[in-house]
C-alpha cells in the first residue's frame, strides 16, 4: 500500500482474496476424493502400530549404534512423505513405528530394509507355473523333450533361465547329464542331477538340511546333547544360512534345485530379504510372484545412488521411479549397458526382483529409471520407492509384526476440550471487540471466519497432497497462528485511534494509520514465521506439526489483513453511517483530541496575549 494520498481500491483486494478462496475450495470438491475432510493425526483418528524386530546374519544382538543409524533413516523417510505425524521410537532392541490410520502396509515400507543391487539376468525368467507343473510320469519335473509352458523363449537344450550354453560355469552342452537338444528336466530337491560323462566327476551336492528338520542319527555310543530352550534370533541365523548356502552357490546344480525350491516359496515371505550377498548369484522370485530369476553377481549398489524421484512417463503411460547415480556408479552403469545390450538386468529390493528391464542401448549419464511389474506402480507405490531408496539403506533387517489399532479416545477427549477452552476465548475476544471497537469489533469477527475458511481448505488440500495430518499439536499452532492475527488487527485500529487523537477524523485517520501499522504487522509477522521456521527445521514428531500450524496461519494473517481487514475498514471509513462515534466505538477519543485541541487554543490566546 502506498501513502494516505494514494488511491486505494478496495474492491480489487477483496475480489482478489474471494478468487483465492473460491479457487481454493474448487480444488477441494473436485479433485482428489472430494470431501472436505482434513486427514488426522494419530491422536485425533487413532493409528496402526507395528513393531520391527531386528535380524542379523549371525543371530546377534543388535548394537545401539546400529539401531540409532536405522531410527535416523526411517525418520527421514517419514519427513519424505510430507508431515504425516508418524512416529518411530526405540524399544529395546526393535523399533516401533506409528501411523495415522488402519493401514499397516505404510508403517512396513518405512521400516524395509531396502537393499538395492542390480544384477545381470542369466538366461530367462522361469515362469513359476512351468516349475510347479510336473510332466506325466516325472513328478515334480517338466516334461522332457518340451520347453516348460509360458516360456516360449528359452532355446532348446538349454535351462529356462539360463543363457545359451546353459549355467556359467557348465560345460559346454547344457545341463549336466541331459541328453542332447532336449529341454533340462528340474530336479527335485532329494533328487540332484547326474554328473556328466565324460567330464571329471563333480562331487554331488547334497543341499543343507532346513532348520527345524532331524539331524542324521550320530554313531552308536555317542551322547546326545541335552536340548535347550529355543533362541529365536540362532533359529532366524540358521534358516538364513541354509537360504544362502542354497540359493547363493557357485554350484551350478544347486542353484538349478534351489530353482525348484523358490518355486514353491514365491509366496511366501523371503528369510534372506536384505540379506543376500552381493557378490555371490542369486535365485530369487519377482515381486508379482509369477517368476524365478537365476540372477549373476552386483555390478552396483543402493548406497551409489544419488538421488531417486518418482514420476509419471508419458511414453510408457505408468508411474516409474529415476534413478540418479553416482560418479562412479554412473560409468559402470554406462560401460555395462553399452557392452550388454538385447540382455535383461535386475533390480533387486530386499532380494526380490522389482523390475528386469531388457537393454535396447546404452545408458550413459548416469540416469536410469526403475519401472512397475505386474501390478505397475501407482503414485503411492513409486514415491514410497523412490522416499527408501533416497535415503539409503538400513544397517539392519527387521521382521514386522502384525498391525495393532492404536486408540484415539485420550486425544479426541483432549481434543473437545481444547475445543471448548477454544471457542469460550475466542467468544470473550469477539465481546471484547464489540464492547471496545464497535463495528471495527464486526470488522475483526468477519477477518477471523475468513481466515479460518481459507486455512480450513489449505489443511484438506494439504492432508491430500503432502500427507499432512492435524494433531493436536498442530490444533495448539493454529490457535496461535489466530491469536497472531487477532493481534494485527489490534495494531491497526489503535494506530487510527492515535491518528484520531492527534485531531484528525475517522475517515482520514484510516489512511494514515494503515501507512503506520502496516510496517509493524509485517515486522512482527516476519519474527514469528523464522521462529516456525526453524522450529520447523530443527523439531521432530508432534512439535514439527506445531511449526508447521504456525508458519502457515502467520502466512494467512498477513494475506488476510492486507486483502480483508484493511479495504473493509476503508470502506467503514467512507460510510457515514460507520463514522458516528456511537457506532465505532471511537467518541472517547475524538472528545480526547476535542480537548487537546481547545487546550492547545488556549495556550495559542495566553501565549499572543502575553506577547
Amino acid at each position: 500500500m502506498a501513502s494516505s494520498s494514494t488511491p486505494v481500491h478496495p474492491y480489487r483486494y477483496l475480489a482478489l482474496f474471494l478468487a483465492l478462496l473460491i479457487g481454493l475450495y474448487m480444488l477441494v470438491f473436485l479433485t482428489g476424493n472430494r470431501e472436505a475432510k482434513p486427514k488426522l493425526g494419530i491422536d485425533l483418528q487413532g493409528g496402526t502400530r507395528v513393531t520391527l524386530t531386528a535380524r542379523t546374519p549371525d543371530g546377534s544382538k543388535p548394537t545401539r549404534d546400529a539401531l540409532d543409524q536405522a531410527l535416523q533413516i526411517i525418520s527421514s523417510r517419514v519427513n519424505g512423505l510430507g508431515v504425516s505425524g508418524s512416529e518411530v521410537v526405540i524399544d529395546g532392541d526393535n523399533l516401533v513405528i506409528t501411523v495415522p490410520g488402519n493401514d499397516g502396509n505404510e508403517a512396513r515400507n518405512l521400516g524395509q530394509t531396502a537393499r538395492l543391487f542390480i544384477r545381470p539376468v542369466i538366461g530367462q525368467p522361469i515362469p513359476v507355473d512351468a516349475v510347479k507343473k510336473p510332466a506325466p510320469g516325472t513328478p515334480g519335473a517338466v516334461a522332457p523333450g518340451s520347453p516348460p509352458a509360458g516360456n516360449p523363449g528359452a532355446p532348446p537344450g538349454g535351462v529356462p533361465g539360463a543363457p545359451p550354453g546353459g549355467v556359467p560355469g557348465a560345460p559346454p552342452g547344457g545341463v549336466p547329464g541331459a541328453p542332447p537338444g532336449a529341454a533340462p528336466v528340474l530336479p527335485a530337491p532329494a533328487s540332484p542331477a547326474p554328473q556328466p560323462r565324460p567330464f571329471p566327476l563333480e562331487p554331488t551336492p547334497t543341499p543343507p538340511v532346513p532348520p527345524g528338520q532331524p539331524t542324521p542319527p550320530s554313531a552308536p555310543g555317542a551322547t546326545a546333547p541335552l536340548p535347550g530352550p529355543p533362541d529365536p534370533r540362532k533359529d532366524l541365523a540358521a534358516r538364513i544360512k541354509f537360504e544362502k548356502e542354497l540359493r547363493q552357490s557357485d554350484n551350478q546344480n544347486l542353484l538349478l534345485i534351489s530353482v525348484q525350491y523358490m518355486a514353491g516359496r514365491c509366496d511366501q515371505e523371503d528369510v534372506l530379504a536384505g540379506n543376500d550377498d552381493p557378490n555371490l548369484p542369486l535365485v530369487t522370485c519377482s515381486q508379482d510372484q509369477k517368476y524365478v530369476y537365476i540372477l549373476d553377481k552386483s555390478i552396483i549398489s543402493g548406497d551409489q545412488i544419488k538421488d531417486a524421484v518418482s514420476g509419471f512417463d508419458q511414453q510408457s503411460g505408468a508411474y516409474v521411479v529415476d534413478l540418479e547415480f553416482k560418479d562412479e556408479a554412473a560409468t559402470t552403469w554406462g560401460d555395462f549397458t553399452a557392452a550388454n545390450i538385447g540382455t535383461q538386468t535386475s533390480f533387486t529390493l530386499d532380494s526380490q526382483v522389482v523390475s528386469a528391464p531388457q537393454i535396447r542401448e546404452a545408458i550413459p549419464g548416469g540416469r536410469t529409471q526403475i519401472s512397475g511389474g505386474d501390478p505397475p506402480f501407482t503414485v503411492e507405490s513409486s514415491k514410497q520407492l523412490a522416499n527408501v531408496l533416497k535415503y539409503g539403506s538400513l544397517p539392519l533387517s527387521f521382521e514386522s509384526s502384525e498391525a495393532e489399532t492404536v486408540s484415539a479416545t485420550l486425544g479426541l477427549t483432549s481434543l473437545r476440550a481444547g475445543m471448548i477452552a477454544g471457542g469460550i476465548g475466542l467468544a470473550m475476544v469477539l465481546l471484547y471487540s464489540l464492547l471496545y471497537y464497535r463495528v471495527l469489533g464486526l470488522l475483526t469477527a468477519l477477518s477471523l471466519v475468513a481466515s479460518g475458511a481459507m486455512v480450513f481448505a489449505l489443511l484438506v488440500l494439504l492432508g491430500r497432497y503432502i500427507n499432512y495430518t492435524l494433531d493436536l499439536a498442530g490444533i495448539a499452532g493454529l490457535i496461535i497462528g489466530i491469536g497472531t492475527t487477532a493481534d494485527s488487527f489490534v495494531v491497526f485500529f489503535e494506530r487510527i485511534k492515535d491518528e484520531i487523537r492527534e485531531g484528525r477524523s475517522f475517515r482520514s485517520a484510516v489512511p494514515r494509520g494503515w501507512a503506520r501499522a502496516r510496517k509493524t504487522i509485517l515486522s512482527g509477522n516476519a519474527v514469528s514465521f523464522l521462529a516456525a521456521a526453524v522450529l520447523y527445521f530443527l523439531a521432530v514428531g508432534q512439535v514439527k506439526g506445531f511449526a508447521f500450524t504456525l508458519g502457515l496461519t502467520t502466512i494467512l494473517d498477513v494475506l488476510v489483513v492486507f486483502t480483508v481487514t484493511w479495504p473493509l475498514t476503508y470502506l467503514a471509513s467512507k460510510s457515514p453511517t460507520m463514522s458516528k462515534p456511537a457506532l465505532n466505538g471511537l467518541g472517547a477519543v475524538q472528545r480526547i483530541a476535542r480537548e487537546r485541541r481547545a487546550a492547545g487554543q488556549t495556550d495559542a490566546v495566553a501565549a499572543a496575549e502575553r506577547g
